[in-house]
């Protein structure tokens, strides 16, 4: 098979990584990848966001199976764009990938459905939010309506905290997508990612693990696209796992189809489980970044035939992906200055030396200098995941694996894992 994959990030890497051992593909090419994924592809430099590019590259290269990355080519439409071409896609058309792309979307389809998650309302006026927030206990939650990085949440200590968040966010703080926002109930409890491949009818469990949000140790600073996953997470049990199938990815299943808009790709739920019960906290309409690279790296399954079925159906005759027992954890090796201003182009040495079988770095937001250097070129820079025995063995080995690269121009959370350990 001739695979495209669409993406430049740890997630994409990681995926590059596992679609590259898969006896089913031929030719692997990336658009537009970094450093790292071009020692298992061909990269080329065409945007996430460029649909026709990326669809006149599919139809070069006669690929058999497009799969998408990040969140914002599914916004655009790319799916929609391979569909019309005839090209199989990894990933739902820009209607179903409103789950991810409108909060406000996917809250009210939770009401429609009966879907357990936060009470909420939707504002784009500065006063209606304000009032409404006096009706509301704190600490306030208040939510970017649309695509953000997943840095368009606030959860605000205080009312006049709220009030300023909300007039940031209406006063256009994250652009277009937070013309509209959330305010929503704060809800208590211990967070999990369950991810799901879905192919329009059916939704087979595809791993899970627990993110760490929050920039510093101690679950302290600003909130983030992620910092760090370990997987398996324990907080996530059997019975926990039927109760999500059956109360919140089973409905959604049934919710899209009969609206019209049959969910394809992988769903990501974001759960707050209290007392065993989950609730939805968001749903993302694509691999988590970084959950996706633990996943990856326990996953013992050829993961070529699971994305094509997603893609073309049949999901349901296939196996249960099975999984390597040993837990993984990734730490998120970010520049200084992330999320809001990471300084980037400073060089990071010894992040490309072999650190043993069970230690694999995945490139997040790197670039070459012209000196053939690795740089830093955006806020999450490298992933430094590891597989071992025990959860504290498999976080040993990445934390060893980090004291051994040389980046004065980063920094990293030092308690992944902490809930569980």
């Amino acid at each position: 098979m001739n695979i495209l994959l669409i993406g430049s990030g740890g997630r994409e890497h990681a995926l590059a990584w596992k679609i590259a051992q898969s006896s089913l593909c031929d030719t692997l090419v990336i658009a537009p990848g970094n450093p790292g994924m071009a020692t298992l592809g061909e990269c080329r430099n065409i945007k996430a966001t460029d649909v026709p590019g990326l669809v006149g590259l599919a139809r070069e290269i006669k690929a058999d199976l497009v799969v998408v990355g990040p969140e914002s080519a599914l916004a655009e439409g790319l799916a929609d764009a391979l569909a019309s071409a005839n090209i199989p896609c990894f990933g739902p058309l820009k209607k179903a990938a409103q789950l991810e792309a409108s909060k406000g979307f996917t809250k009210d389809f939770c009401k429609r459905h009966k879907i357990p998650t936060a009470a909420y309302e939707t504002f784009d006026n500065v006063e209606e939010a304000r009032e409404f927030l006096k009706t509301y206990s704190p600490p306030y939650v208040i939510k970017a309506d649309g695509l953000a990085a997943g840095k368009g949440v606030a959860i605000s200590p205080d009312y006049q905290d709220a009030v300023a968040e909300v007039e940031a966010m209406l006063g256009g703080r994250y652009g277009p997508a937070s013309s509209n926002i959330v305010i929503e109930e704060f809800m208590t409890g211990e967070e999990a990612s369950v991810f799901a491949l879905c192919d329009g009818e059916t939704a087979i469990l595809f791993g899970w693990a627990q993110d760490h949000k929050r920039a510093f140790d101690g679950d302290t600073g600003p909130n983030t696209g992620g910092m760090g996953t370990y997987s398996p997470a324990p907080i996530v049990t059997p019975e926990l796992l039927r109760i999500t199938e059956a109360e919140i990815l089973a409905p959604t299943m049934a919710g899209m189809k009969a609206e019209g808009n049959p969910y394809k790709g992988v769903l990501y739920a974001g759960l707050m489980v209290e007392n065993g019960r989950p609730r939805l906290v968001e749903y993302n309409a694509r691999f988590g970044d970084p959950e996706c690279q633990v996943l990856m790296l326990r996953l013992k399954s050829d993961i070529v035939p699971y994305l094509l079925a997603a893609a073309t159906g049949g999901l349901k005759n296939l196996p249960a992906p099975q999984w390597h027992e040993d837990p993984a954890v990734c730490v998120v090796y970010a520049a200084k200055g992330y999320p809001d201003s990471p300084l980037t182009g400073s060089v990071i040495r010894g992040a490309e030396q072999d650190f043993g079988p069970d230690v694999t770095v995945f490139h997040a937001g790197t670039s070459r200098g012209e000196d053939g250097s690795l740089r830093a070129a955006g806020g999450r820079v490298l992933n430094i995941c590891a597989r071992g025995k025990t959860l504290q063995d498999a976080r040993d080995k990445a934390y060893d694996a980090i004291s051994q690269i040389d980046w004065p121009g980063g920094f990293y959370r030092r308690d992944i894992g902490w809930r569980a350990l």
